[in-house]
């Protein structure tokens, strides 16, 4: 699943064009790397995301096309 996908599906960013831009400044990375929106995210993958003065980093337990609200908190943790 792309990256800007997992971001808005997991519920870490509300909006896929939010994720889109927010990978498109660099305020993304994965494993260490600043990633694309188009990045392929796998179970395993530590996403840190940098948006105005929070940052946080979660990892990926699960990649889900489609998620409910309950079932968002399944996909990652947060470290």
């Amino acid at each position: 699943m792309r990256l800007d996908k997992y971001l808005k599906v997991s519920r870490i960013i509300k909006r896929r064009t939010v994720a889109n831009e927010a990978c498109d400044a660099g305020r993304v990375e994965v494993n260490g790397k600043v990633a694309r929106a188009s990045y392929d995210v796998k179970v395993g993958d530590v996403i840190k995301v940098s948006l105005g003065s929070n940052e946080r980093e979660y990892e990926v337990l699960e990649v889900l096309e489609h998620a409910l609200k309950e079932d968002t908190t399944k996909m990652y943790k947060s470290l």
